[in-house]
Formats: C-alpha cells, structure tokens, sequence
C-alpha cells in the first residue's frame, strides 16, 4: 500500500498569533489560508517542501456536532496544553532552539537528552497546543 501522511489538524485560537508562530518562527510556509463564516483554516508546512505533510490550523469553535460544554472543555484542555499535540524533527535542534528562544516562543523544555534515546524540545504554540522537535541523526 502507497499511505502517507497528508495533513494532520491542530486547533488555533488567533489566527494571525499562529501565523506568526509557524511562519515566522518555525519558518514554514503558508499552503492555504481560508475563510469561511467568520474562521479561517491555515494549512502550513516546511518551506520548499510541498511532499511534506502540511498542518492545518483550524478553528476548533467550527467543528460540527459539538456541545457547548465540549467546547468549553476544548478551550480548557488547549489552554492547559493538553488537547493536541504535535511532534516535529530537524537536523538542527540547537539551531531551532536558538530561533524560538529569540521569537519568545513558550519553550516547555530546552534541548534534553532523554532516556528513552531522542534529543528534543519542548515548545507551546500560542493556542497552547504542545510541540516535541526532536533531532533526527
């Protein structure tokens, strides 16, 4: 079978906050960027790498069929960073560091040795969703 990873979906809070994130300080590229009743839905991804998966930030308020009180248990897991996370890699974690720190990136955790055989980081984007970048060799 021919399967991969198309896109995966994070929710976002504002969009020009996450725009600002994922464009000007993990440096991806804007693929899509929509507008429907009020949202907007910003697919983004590595810059000069169309083959690569894409993200789409999307409105979680606009998702069909949910109760007011699983939106608001939405909005309390996000702020919390615990409703959706995403993991990335690079060939330059130290520089990736370097970069967020100098955008005032949320870091969660420095570049760590961990024991379970990656270096990676810790980063919140501004909807509070968690990011692990890790190392690859």
């Amino acid at each position: 079978m021919d399967i991969v990873v198309h896109s995966t979906f994070l929710p976002h809070t504002d969009p020009e906050a996450s725009l600002a994130f994922y464009r000007d300080a993990l440096d991806f590229e804007i693929r899509k960027d929509v507008a429907y009743g009020g949202n907007r839905w910003i697919t983004v991804g590595p810059k000069g790498k169309p083959e690569a998966a894409g993200i789409v930030l999307y409105p979680p308020n606009a998702t069909p069929g949910l109760t007011d009180e699983e939106r608001r248990m939405i909005a309390e897991m996000m702020a919390k960073g615990t409703f959706a996370m995403l993991l990335l890699g690079t060939h330059d974690l130290d520089g990736v560091f370097q970069r967020l720190q100098d955008r005032d990136a949320e870091i969660t955790q420095e570049p760590t040795d961990q024991p379970y055989g990656v270096r990676d980081l810790g980063v919140r984007d501004p909807a509070g969703n968690m990011l692990r970048i890790q190392q690859i060799a």
